[in-house]
């Protein structure tokens, strides 16, 4: 139901209409959502991303109704705070008892405090002890991601040269640095991810020039000048963000990036803010920026020729190295 409900945000902050605008509480469980689901909330937005392009193609009349239905729904589901949870709370029963925890927006008071708060602690308690997975998925994604990289450790899986976690030879080590071509396991982990292909220094120099070629290296490079202004100290912060407004989100930047006139606005308020602009003030644009990678360049990226090649070529080298170096087992 959460991830119902974090899909149903942002499917509203998709939309620019007033009507739509999310509320304060809204904006702060959709924050505390994106970090709950942060290893699958690409996921999440990806598929309030298809939902909102199904929503478009319905007559207008349609669309509305269906709009107020689920904002109905969730509007009891997810009430504003200070308001009756109808799915935790007998409304009948409650008023029978003299009013117990029927709180108000208005700020209506209980006849006996104690009670109240006895009985919000108890539901405290059965939210924490609510699992936000079941065992069974967990236990599903845990052997996926195991079966993924089981041949990736060398404790499972023994390497061709000796393992250099397991015995004093760096020959493994020394034949990667002196190798001109890159090692199979790291092209493959390429495929796994684009955080895998971001986090290997080699890959990443291959994407951004696939990205050259494509004529969009501007939104790699703004997703990195984000990353890498989060971890200047906080002195040099406002500077690096007036460069990267200037570079990639100003109306006449040298290097514009693909983003939404939302997302423009919201760096834009964040860059403009009164108390001054903080790390923080480009998330929304990166990540938009970084789904685009993942959802269209990332996956053409997979099926080109270089990506091809280096697989290749990588393959090629593996099957020649048992002879080179069976004499020495």
């Amino acid at each position: 139901e959460n991830t119902d409900y974090a899909v149903y945000l942002c499917k509203r902050t998709m939309q620019n209409k007033t009507r739509l605008e999310l509320a304060d509480y809204e904006a702060e469980n959709l924050a505390k959502l994106q970090k709950m689901f942060s290893r699958k909330w690409e996921f999440i937005f990806m598929q309030a991303e298809s939902q909102s392009k199904v929503a478009k193609k319905r007559d207008k009349l349609e669309r509305k109704v269906l709009d107020s239905q689920e904002r109905a729904f969730w509007d009891v589901h997810r009430p504003m705070p200070g308001c009756v949870n109808t799915t935790e709370i007998d409304i009948k029963k409650a008023y029978r008892r003299g009013g117990h925890g029927c709180g108000t927006s208005g700020g209506a008071v209980a006849k006996n405090p104690v009670e109240q708060v006895t009985r919000v602690i108890g539901l405290r308690k059965q939210k924490l002890e609510r699992r936000t997975i079941k065992v069974s998925k967990a236990a599903e994604a845990l052997v996926a991601y195991y079966e993924q990289y089981n041949e990736f450790d060398y404790f499972i899986t023994s390497p061709e040269l000796p393992n250099p976690w397991q015995t004093d030879s760096t020959e493994m080590w020394d034949a990667e640095r002196n190798s001109k071509e890159v090692p199979l396991r790291h092209v493959k982990r390429w495929g796994f991810s684009l955080r895998e292909l971001l986090n290997d220094p080699v890959g990443r120099e291959q994407f951004t020039k696939f990205l050259e070629k494509e004529y969009s290296g501007e939104n790699l490079k703004f997703w990195e000048s984000v990353q890498q202004m989060k971890t200047l100290p906080q002195s040099e912060i406002k500077e690096a963000i007036h460069k990267i407004w200037q570079e990639f989100l100003a109306p006449d930047a040298p290097c514009p990036v693909n983003v939404d006139s939302k997302s423009v606005e919201l760096a834009r308020e964040a860059v403009n803010a009164v108390n001054g602009p903080n790390r923080w003030c480009f998330d929304v644009a990166a990540a938009h920026v970084y789904h685009l990678m993942k959802s269209d360049s990332y996956s053409r990226y997979l099926r080109s020729d270089m990506y091809k090649d280096y697989l290749n070529c990588s393959r090629k080298k593996i099957k020649s190295i048992p002879n080179l170096f069976g004499v020495k087992r």
